[in-house]
């Protein structure tokens, strides 16, 4: 199986050594995104809510530079630093998202790059 990968221009510069996403068998597999502004290369400021939107978009630029969008999303992780986050962070995620929903786990963790307080990444189903 040959693997591609997939920059997105409109997407945050990755911050170590892997790409935006990565394909294999007829899945797009997309790295985790934080909230950076694309543009400012910062985390952008604002509540948890702000950060997931931001995530989110962030996400859906790398979607759209493989040739699909949020509708392809099959599976999201979402990981935040506070469980306390959890209601907000469902609110913005329900905004972006429309039924069916994607598959989707939610977890806390000790902490993220650059002091995010979310990171989103998914898995989505794009024919190439």
């Amino acid at each position: 199986m040959t693997r591609t990968t997939v920059t997105a221009p409109s997407a945050p510069a990755a911050v170590g050594p892997y790409s935006h996403a990565a394909t294999a068998g007829g899945l797009l597999f997309l790295s985790g995104q934080t909230p950076i502004d694309p543009t400012t290369g910062r985390l952008v400021d604002g509540d948890v809510a702000v950060q997931t939107r931001r995530a989110l978009d962030n996400l859906d630029a790398v979607l759209r530079a493989a040739g699909g969008g949020l509708d392809d999303v099959v599976k999201v992780n979402v990981y935040l630093t506070s469980m306390d986050d959890f209601a907000a962070m469902n609110q913005a995620y329900a905004d972006v998202f429309t039924e069916p929903f994607p598959a989707r786990t939610t977890v806390a963790v000790a902490g993220l790059p650059l002091g995010a307080r979310v990171e989103v990444e998914a898995v989505a189903a794009i024919d190439r």
